[in-house]
């Protein structure tokens, strides 16, 4: 992982924050803390799931 993809990452969210509080538009995520811990649990079961090497082949058992 690249720290300063990180930091960017995380400057960019906090300037396009900053936008929306500037022009008083709601923010496109959850706006407590829960909502955004869900948010880190998706992508954490994700990156867990990446990491084991296991997937289900659900468009190709299909026929696509």
């Amino acid at each position: 992982m690249n720290l300063q993809f990180v930091v960017l990452g995380l400057l960019t969210g906090a300037l396009t924050g900053a936008f929306f509080a500037l022009v008083d538009v709601p923010i496109p995520a959850p706006p407590e803390l829960p909502g955004l811990m869900g948010i880190v649990g998706i992508y954490l079961g994700y990156k867990l799931v990446e990491m084991s090497g296991t997937s289900l082949e659900i468009l190709e058992s299909i026929g696509f």
